[in-house]
């Protein structure tokens, strides 16, 4: 273990694993990161939490921030408005959401999503309808570290923990994956027993991720399920949320993952690529007739963040937005993550741990199965996706995973979500590692099942 790494018991941060210390990086260009030590990584997961969509030393955006911290960084809302704020509301409309209507800004993922839900709840009751409160949700989601937001999973071993007690009883459907449904039939029977379990008339969204990242990596249900779902929202009268704080600005190849289904939302909120890691900076965008309703109703959506629609974050938001524009970086995710999933695949080819690589533009998930089958999630204890993220760091490249095998909904699985900026070169680069990577641990892991 590399001496420059950061353990627990040496360290006054309140750490998130106590048991894994951790390297410490001193700085990043485009899309390399170096350690203290020394080490230099391709970064494959854009800061490691799909953030960095423009790399990392992107200048103008640095200096839009800089100029603007020289006017005024910071003043509350709920006592003025400024420049800022109000030229990147305009300019989310315009370019990246013009179904939407009107924009809250928020500081991260969580409180998007929660603000999503208040403005799920207040549209009801200021239309009179105050029974409705609960939500409907696939059960293998992440929506955030909130106790509202862990309430929207059904991953009850894996994220509610001892924290049950404090979440609201909201209702789960299985996933729509090739293991539980692969027509998405099966989900809308789901759906409409949720329904009737709760009462319609008491359902007030539902909310989900149009291709989900960090919980189902890549991963959308089949078009059936999405005309299921705009039907029953017309029967029944819930709004449809959208959680894309991953997705959002670009990450699929399109400025918002709805846009390439057969259903708008009712409000959709953005996050991670919004500040692309300059600025803390999130919202929540809602549809006209949300708005209305709230507008002929109390006339207040009483939500507040110290620092939503801050003139530092909202100026780094608009260099964000004008450099995804400039370069035309959406687009080059959309023509490229094709040609890009299918080289994974092909470098895959042959591994018996993978059963599939599946996603859209430069959000890609890795789906990681018992070799022995080629179909059962693997053992729990074994923490497959811990093992990926060691190897893949020995070989110099910082790769995303998720682990939830406890809860049987999906096992172990890897996620490639690079930079827009990530040159041709470097996007191989990626592969390459991470199929050496894959290749090393299918060893490993085989080695131990036939121990066991």
């Amino acid at each position: 273990m590399s001496p420059e790494r950061i353990r627990a018991d040496a360290t006054s941060t309140f750490p998130r694993n106590l048991d894994h210390p951790e390297p410490s990086i001193e700085r990043g260009e485009g899309v390399w990161l170096y350690t203290t030590a020394g080490e230099k990584i391709l970064d494959a997961c854009s800061g490691g939490a799909m953030v960095s969509t423009l790399g990392h030393g992107a200048q103008a955006v640095i200096d839009a921030g800089v100029e603007q911290a020289e006017k005024i960084a910071y003043m509350y809302m709920d006592h003025f408005t400024n420049e800022p704020q109000e030229r990147l509301a305009s300019l989310l409309i315009e370019v990246a959401a013009p179904q939407m209507s009107y924009v809250r800004f928020a500081s991260s993922g969580s409180e998007a999503n929660e603000t999503a839900l208040r403005l799920a709840r207040q549209f009801h009751v200021d239309r009179g309808e105050a029974d409705r409160w609960r939500v409907i949700s696939p059960a293998q989601a992440y929506h955030g570290a909130t106790m509202a937001t862990i309430a929207l999973t059904g991953r009850t071993r894996t994220m509610h923990g001892p924290y049950g007690q404090y979440l609201s009883p909201h209702l789960h459907l299985k996933p729509s994956t090739w293991r539980f449904d692969p027509s998405g039939a099966a989900a809308l029977e789901e759906l409409d027993r949720a329904l009737g379990e709760a009462g319609p008339e008491t359902v007030s969204a539902f909310f989900c991720e149009p291709i989900s990242a960090a919980a189902l990596p890549g991963y959308s249900p089949p078009e059936k399920f999405w005309h299921g779902l705009a039907e029953r929202r017309e029967a029944h009268g819930f709004v449809v949320c959208f959680d894309e704080v991953v997705t959002g600005m670009g990450r699929t190849g399109t400025w918002f993952a709805y846009q390439q289904l057969p259903i708008v939302p009712d409000i959709v909120t953005v996050g991670k690529g919004l500040g692309a890691g300059y600025a803390p900076i999130s919202a929540a965008l809602c549809r006209r007739h949300i708005y209305d309703a709230i507008a002929a109703g109390s006339r207040a959506f009483d939500l507040g963040h110290t620092w939503d629609g801050a003139p530092q974050s909202c100026a780094v938001g608009l260099a964000v937005v004008e450099a995804l524009v400039a370069g035309r970086l959406v687009e080059r995710v959309r023509e490229r993550g094709a040609a890009l999933r299918d080289q994974l695949a092909a470098a895959l080819e042959g591994n018996r741990l993978v059963h599939d690589v599946r996603g859209r533009g430069f959000l890609l998930g890795v789906e990681l199965v018992d070799p022995r089958d080629g179909r059962s999630i693997l053992p729990d204890e074994m923490q497959v996706a811990d093992r990926v993220e060691e190897v893949a760091f020995e070989h110099g490249l910082l790769v995303g995973s998720t682990h939830s095998n406890a809860d049987g909904f999906t096992g172990d699985e890897v996620v490639l979500a690079p930079a827009f900026t990530a040159t041709d070169d470097e996007l191989e680069m990626m592969v390459e590692r991470l199929a050496r990577t894959l290749a090393e641990v299918e060893s490993w892991v085989s080695s131990r099942l036939v121990r066991a």
